[in-house]
């Protein structure tokens, strides 16, 4: 597909390829994207095995922008995240990150970026299990030459905003699926990060405290981070500025934040303004 799609305010979501004319505007006028997928593929397997997890993918998200990724399973989208936050590697196209490309960048290098600009919240969590919640909180920022009070301090903060305070020296044996959920958010949204990846942050949460942590996401873009999510559930989508569509590896379509529940219904002819 092709075209712009303009997002809440003076931010876009640029999906496939747009005219020479406004992406040359862009260039001179708007903001650096603080993620970009330029054509993007991803490969599984080889021969007849090959799987095209990403086929040619292009996207940008703008800073204050919030995107959510929806698709059948298969469709790419954890694969997606994974090359957005430097976890793994594109067999063609490019990847930048606050507008410098990941290919090239050394192991220490990416755990840098993603300690410094990246907050990703995992599927199943991954929190180190031998530390309390607002240990797993500071501990990227320690690890990013915080001193441990001031490190604590943020990770408290994190805790209260997601509304997990009294959990802070709780181990995440202790906790259900829920709170190791919401502690992982916690991680994710603390100190100043300007990229937020969001791997179905809501699955084990009920739907009062998955609202809640979409309320936090959506404030993280409204003050100035680019999100992005991936999600089944179109009610949370409806929290995104735009909603982009995965089917096989491609995008197949893209809508504004009223309408995400179309791009399950119409499959990859939906398509959102502008594009």
């Amino acid at each position: 597909m092709s075209g712009t799609t303009h997002g809440k305010g003076a931010n876009s979501a640029n999906t496939g390829t747009s005219d020479g004319g406004t992406e040359a505007a862009r260039n001179i006028a708007g903001p650096t994207p603080i993620l970009e997928l330029r054509g993007v593929t991803r490969l599984h397997g080889e021969g007849a095995r090959e799987v095209r997890a990403l086929d040619d993918v292009s996207l940008s998200v703008y800073p204050g922008e919030f995107i959510a990724v929806m698709g059948p399973s298969g469709s790419g989208k954890s694969t997606l995240l994974n090359l957005a936050g430097g976890l793994d590697s594109p067999d063609a196209g490019a990847v930048l990150v606050e507008g410098s490309p990941l290919a090239g960048q050394t192991t220490k290098a990416l755990a840098e970026l993603r300690r410094r600009s990246v907050g990703y919240v995992f599927q199943d969590f991954n929190l180190l299990p031998g530390l309390t919640a607002a240990e797993n909180v500071a501990f990227p920022l320690e690890l990013d030459g915080w001193a441990r009070r001031a490190a604590f301090t943020a990770a408290q903060a994190a805790l209260e905003e997601c509304g997990i305070a009294e959990l802070a020296g709780r181990r995440p044996e202790d906790m259900s699926g829920g709170q190791a959920q919401r502690v992982a958010i916690a991680r994710a949204l603390v100190g100043p990060r300007t990229l937020l990846l969001a791997d179905e942050p809501t699955g084990a949460l009920d739907s009062n405290t998955g609202s809640a942590i979409l309320e936090l996401l959506r404030d993280r873009a409204d003050r100035g981070a680019a999100v992005v999510l991936v999600t089944h559930e179109s009610r949370f989508a409806a929290w995104a500025d735009h909603t982009v569509y995965l089917r096989d590896g491609k995008i197949s379509g893209v809508t504004g934040p009223s309408d995400p529940a179309t791009l399950l219904t119409t499959g990859s002819n939906a398509t959102g303004t502008g594009a």
